[in-house]
């Protein structure tokens, strides 16, 4: 059976992309699941994170399996993936380039993270075209919520015009996130019983189903 493919996207910089692949990857791996992470994004945040995890957890890195790889070989790549996992997390780049585009076009779900603010609500517009254009599913993940929670009601009903679903799930601005990833960790290896292991977990839970 092949695997469930996951494409987080987002053409605006800073949205917290990397943080979110990495996580949402982890927290399959946790239920026992094959899960492998690949980075098309030439930043290379996650190949830098991974190897961060190498030095924690060992070579093995804890079961999961990682590529990073770009360019023509990037459809292969991940085609080859899903044929051996469950789950397979991809961290596209963050332009409309033919490596974002396979990225979208491999993808079972593609999750759009965005914070709840105006440039980052508008922001998301040309992502979700590029989901519609290539007939992908997608579903939009509210990420760095602040406590208060008027501007993200807001913000809410302003991306509930774009047409698109919203995970009920959402993640705040913890410092769990950033801290565990500067470990090769995410926040339920990092903080077990923190806020943010359970937000990464209800998520996981959430996007799973609507894969």
């Amino acid at each position: 059976m092949a695997a469930k493919i996951f494409t987080v996207a987002q053409q605006k910089g800073g949205a917290g992309k990397s943080t979110l692949a990495a996580h949402l990857a982890v927290a399959w791996l946790a239920r026992k699941k094959r899960v492998a992470l690949v980075d098309i994004d030439p930043q290379s945040t996650l190949a830098d994170w991974f190897a961060a995890r190498q030095e924690t957890l060992g070579e093995g890195a804890g079961g999961l399996a990682f590529e990073s790889v770009t360019g023509w070989r990037a459809a292969k790549a991940i085609d080859a993936l899903a044929r051996e996992m469950d789950f397979v997390v991809v961290d596209s780049p963050p332009h409309a380039e033919t490596d974002a585009r396979v990225a979208v076009r491999a993808a079972d779900l593609v999750v759009i993270p965005t914070q709840p603010s105006p440039p980052d609500v508008w922001a998301t517009r040309p992502t979700l075209d590029l989901a519609a254009k290539e007939k992908r599913p997608a579903v939009l993940v509210l990420n760095r919520v602040p406590p208060r929670a008027l501007l993200t009601d807001r913000m809410t009903e302003k991306l509930a015009g774009y047409d698109v679903k919203i995970a009920k799930s959402r993640l705040g601005n913890r410092v769990a996130f950033a801290e565990s990833m500067a470990e090769g960790l995410t926040a339920s290896e990092y903080k077990k019983s923190s806020q943010a292991a359970k937000e990464i977990r209800a998520l996981a839970n959430e996007l799973q189903k609507k894969a």
